[in-house]
């Protein structure tokens, strides 16, 4: 990467993710009403008492937040701030506020008690229209969003990080990529092979992207792309699961899996599918910086 002038880091060595914000707002309530052959896949892991769910961990995002420096007097908006643990991380900087984008109002508990007594709020908003004033914002952050989006979905969300962010600003994403190795996405459906198993397994579509489409997707929006990580997709290993979730956490983990046997099902074969597409997936993040405006 050196003849980009692109900042990298070495692979992760923790993989998962924090819950989104749809995922926080309708859990026990979609859990308790849905059997578990047909709830979405992040929503039946979360039942089960996962925490981490973005693809690549906590230490891609702690990575992804080092490079984006957010610093005392930052104004910072993130998107889909779920139950707050990304927001801890950024409020612990001292920000000038912090906005959380949030399109659902039900299940805030976890994230009101995080913004508490702080310079911070929420807006009920979509990320691509969250009517935040232009320029008003120095570092927007959003992760595990994208990926779930179509393309025109994504240039939406994007160009909305754009308008927000003052020039200079900047915009970290941390999503799921294809290897270069991998086939490339059906222009018509924006999947391939390996999207549609991953979606069939977890009944949710994701539409996972090459590096360049993601370098491209920011570039195009008037972003520089300054730093990218990368972490390997081990979502579901036995060691990560004890790695992201704790000793407890694991074991409440796998004593779901006992006491429901359409659920082990599915996890096995949402391990199985990731397994099987190693080679072709990881996470990534980027921090990438809005360009001045040209006169």
């Amino acid at each position: 990467m050196a003849s980009t002038g692109i900042a990298t880091t070495g692979r992760a060595h923790r993989s998962g993710a924090l819950r989104t914000a749809s995922e926080a707002a309708a859990i026990d309530e979609q859990a308790a009403q849905t059997p578990d052959s047909r709830l979405q896949g992040h929503w039946l892991l979360a039942s089960m008492g996962k925490r981490v769910l973005r693809p690549g961990g906590l230490h891609l995002t702690r990575e992804m937040l080092g490079a984006a420096a957010p610093h005392a007097g930052d104004r910072i908006v993130e998107f889909g701030p779920g139950v707050g643990l990304t927001a801890a991380e950024l409020l612990a900087a001292n920000p000038a506020f912090y906005v959380g984008i949030e399109p659902n109002t039900e299940s805030r508990a976890k994230l009101d008690a995080v913004l508490a007594g702080r310079p911070a709020r929420v807006v009920t908003a979509e990320a691509s229209a969250t009517g935040l004033d232009a320029g008003s914002a120095d570092l927007v952050v959003g992760e595990a969003m994208l990926t779930m989006c179509s393309p025109q979905q994504r240039r939406e969300i994007v160009a909305e990080a754009a308008r927000v962010l003052a020039p200079g600003g900047r915009y970290a994403i941390h999503e799921l990529a294809l290897s270069d190795s991998a086939p490339d996405p059906d222009q018509r459906t924006a999947r391939g092979d390996v999207a549609r198993d991953i979606s069939q397994k977890i009944k949710v579509g994701a539409t996972p992207v090459k590096l360049a489409v993601w370098q491209a997707l920011l570039v195009d929006a008037g972003f520089d792309v300054v730093w990218q990580g990368s972490a390997p997709m081990r979502l579901l290993e036995p060691t990560r699961l004890i790695a992201d979730e704790g000793p407890i956490g694991f074991a409440r983990f796998v004593t779901n899996m006992i006491r429901r046997p359409e659920a082990r099902r599915r996890v096995l074969a949402m391990r199985n599918s990731f397994r099987a597409h190693k080679a072709d997936l990881s996470a990534i993040a980027m921090v990438a910086v809005k360009k001045p405006a040209r006169h």
